[in-house]
């Protein structure tokens, strides 16, 4: 009988593990660590040949040094910033993601979160729960019309453009910045290009961000870039944590400078009781108390797209483990 395969879930995923056992049930053994930090998986990942990784936890060059027979690490996901992606390479180590899967929840979550800013949805919402001010829609007054304002959209990748289609139908002039799509790309979708950053925040009602995290875009939105924006002005961010300096919203939301905040992603998730967000937005005294909208990392979920990555994570692992090409090789 041929040597079977172990396939290691390293994280976020935890149950009966029926899509991937369906996918790989004839070749390999599928076990879930249960992961949320690489001390968690020490010593039972090491003789992986494949490990599929979510967003719980990473792994560095630790951990990916002492792998002994992975032909592949499979990012279950689009972005591969919990991974080393170079060091890998040089170990002979493919990393995949999944970058077809999502697409169109992130997109709907952060048009939801727009909506429920901007139309003083959710600030409404909150404040007459708490028994505050008159059942008058004047609590969240001024509220200006959206058609025509400028939605400005930083990466036009994939779940950009998706966002930037929806934003369209709804009257929104939409700009974007990416130094990393061709001229043109801006023409089929009928959207407008802007050089930089300053001329996106300037101009920008609500500043959507779709970028992957790199040492470029970390903390790309700081005190800084926040002063540069509109006063009243609103931010969504369903791309990664550490796109966003969230230190800084608190008091761009107390100084007028943004008028909300849609966060779905922190960089440290479960947050800590003491950043500085998440306390003011927990503190009923604060502005962002009522402003600021704070998801779980759950932009990207539905019960449809959960199944999707698990399958074709499931499948890429197949395709490493039988020697076919693997797709979506980001190393």
């Amino acid at each position: 009988m041929a040597e079977r395969f172990k396939v290691v879930i390293a994280d976020f995923i935890n149950d009966a593990l029926e899509p991937e056992r369906a996918a790989l049930r004839e070749i390999a053994d599928v076990v879930a660590l249960d992961g949320h930090s690489e001390d968690d998986v020490a010593g039972r990942i090491e003789d992986a040949d494949a490990i599929m990784l979510y967003h719980n936890m990473g792994l560095t060059e630790r951990t990916v040094g002492a792998l002994t027979r992975c032909k592949l690490i499979v990012r279950c996901g689009v972005g591969v910033d919990n991974v080393p992606l170079d060091f890998a390479r040089d170990r002979g180590v493919p990393i995949a993601n999944v970058p077809d899967y999502g697409t169109e929840e992130v997109a709907d979550s952060a048009i939801g979160m727009t909506l429920a800013l901007t139309r003083g949805i959710a600030y409404l919402n909150s404040r007459l729960r708490a028994g505050l001010g008159d059942w008058m829609y004047t609590q969240a007054a001024p509220i200006a019309r959206l058609r025509g304002r400028t939605f400005g959209i930083v990466g036009l990748g994939r779940i950009g453009s998706s966002t930037a289609l929806r934003a369209k139908a709804l009257g929104f002039d939409v700009a974007f910045v990416d130094p990393y799509k061709p001229d043109g790309y801006d023409k089929s979708l009928g959207v407008r290009r802007v050089e930089t950053m300053d001329e996106l925040l300037a101009q920008s009602h609500v500043l959507s961000l779709h970028c992957p995290l790199t040492d470029e875009t970390r903390h790309l939105i700081d005190a800084a870039a926040l002063a540069r924006m509109q006063p009243g002005s609103y931010l969504v961010n369903t791309s990664r944590g550490a796109v966003v300096d969230t230190s800084a919203i608190p008091d761009a939301i107390a100084s007028g400078r943004l008028a909300g905040a849609g966060i779905d992603v922190l960089a440290g998730e479960p947050p800590r009781d003491d950043d500085p967000l998440i306390a003011a937005w927990r503190d009923p005294r604060h502005p962002a108390h009522h402003r600021v909208l704070v998801n779980p990392h759950s932009a990207f979920y539905c019960e449809e797209g959960l199944m999707q990555i698990r399958v074709k994570a499931s499948e890429a692992v197949r395709r490493a483990l039988t020697g076919e090409m693997i797709r979506n090789v980001v190393n």
